[in-house]
Order: structure tokens, then C-alpha cells, then sequence
């Protein structure tokens, strides 16, 4: 069984990691920590074998608390779930031991892609007869090719939604969210149907004074 540390300092977001990772044969929760000291302190309590590390905490960076435990002469290999985008950051981590990176927002799917994929690289042991195993064994931690998005849907456009529903606390409807973007409201619902679809967004009805009710969007908060 391989033990995980969830380190998230949100707490929705955190419960969400830890359900996503039981519903992974062969892995287990072994504690959450919402901070860096707590982190800590899980460890120093606590055997784990991964850390699914957010990289943004409220008391230090991910990389500074990776740091400290690399010098400590902790081993555990570590998937970085964060929402930095920053390539340095990425090559830093990767010094450091980061194995993989799931960015923000993502879906169980994804999430159990890299962790299966982590688990064949660990379950690989012993001596391996040439370049061709070596390969191999790395290979299983790259992660597939990008899903491609339905027919008529393209990645601008869909960042374009998925920033401006981030940033609405509120929620948006298809016409509002088209209008922001300078889009049509049939456009519009189109990409927000897919958030949904994808996990990252819900809708509700909205109900007006007169007509029918009009849908209204909301961003996941577990998806931030």
C-alpha cells in the first residue's frame, strides 16, 4: 500500500484529494496537512511514501517545505498539485523530486491517471537489462496525450470561460458570460456545459420574475 500525505490548504479542496486517492486500489491517505508546519508534523509522526503537495500553503511555498525535508533526509516522492503554471518553478521541482504535476483544475480521472502511473514506476525493482527497461520504467511516469476537447470547442476560448467563471463568486449565466467575452450566449453555454461535464463547474436554475428560468453556472470550489 502506498501512503500519501495530502498537504492543501483548503480545506474542500483537501477532503476532495483525500477521496480521490481511496478510490485508487492500492493507495491510502495517511494524513492531511493544511499547512507547512503541519506537514511537518505529520511526518514526523507519520511514515509516508508520497506527498500530494500543493505548492501555494499559507505559512511557505511547497518548494521551501520540500527543501527542508530533502535536507532532513526525507525521501518521499512527491506529485505537486498546484496551479503555478511558472516553468522555473516546474524545474525546481523536478530537482527537488517532484515525479509528476497535476494542475488546477482537475478531475478524479486525471488525478488517478498520474497516480497509477506513479505506482508502476515505484513497482518497477531490481536490475534492469538495458536502455530499452530503463525507457520503460521512465516512461510510466509521463503522462498521455492531452485529451482532446469535443468538436467546435477550442482551448483560448475555453480559458476565456473558465477565468471569467473563477472570477464571478456569484456565478454566471450563458448570457452574461457571453457578453463578457464578446461572445454569443449560445457559444458561451457550449464551454460552460463542458466545465460541468468535466467536474469543474454546476449548475443551478435561476428563476427570474416572469419566463421560463435560466441556467446559472458556478465554479467548483474543490477546482479552484
Amino acid at each position: 500500500m502506498i501512503r500519501v500525505l495530502v498537504v492543501e490548504d483548503d480545506p474542500v479542496a483537501a477532503d476532495a484529494h483525500q477521496l480521490y486517492v481511496g478510490r485508487v486500489p492500492g493507495f491510502a491517505v495517511a494524513a492531511v496537512a493544511h499547512s507547512r508546519a503541519e506537514a511537518v508534523r505529520a511526518l514526523e509522526r507519520t511514515p509516508v511514501d508520497l506527498l500530494l503537495l500543493d505548492l501555494y500553503l499559507p505559512d511557505g511555498h511547497g518548494l521551501q517545505l520540500l527543501r527542508s525535508l530533502r535536507a532532513a533526509g526525507h525521501a518521499a516522492d512527491v506529485i505537486a498539485v498546484t496551479s503555478a503554471r511558472d516553468l522555473g518553478v516546474v524545474r525546481e521541482g523536478v530537482s527537488l523530486g517532484v515525479v509528476q504535476y497535476v494542475l488546477k483544475p482537475f478531475t478524479f480521472a486525471t488525478l488517478r491517471d498520474r497516480l497509477v502511473r506513479y505506482a508502476e514506476f515505484r513497482a518497477a525493482a531490481g536490475e534492469a537489462s538495458g536502455q530499452d527497461e530503463v525507457d520503460r520504467a521512465l516512461a510510466a511516469l509521463r503522462a498521455p496525450e492531452p485529451a482532446r476537447l469535443p468538436k467546435g470547442l477550442s482551448g483560448p476560448t475555453l480559458e476565456s470561460v473558465t477565468g471569467a467563471l473563477r472570477a464571478a463568486p456569484d456565478g454566471l449565466s450563458a448570457s452574461a458570460a457571453g457578453l463578457e467575452l464578446g461572445i454569443s450566449r449560445i457559444t458561451a453555454r457550449r464551454y460552460l456545459e463542458h466545465l460541468v461535464t468535466a467536474g469543474r463547474a454546476v449548475r443551478s436554475p435561476q428563476y427570474g420574475q416572469v419566463g421560463r428560468p435560466e441556467l446559472h453556472y458556478r465554479w467548483r470550489p474543490e477546482g479552484r
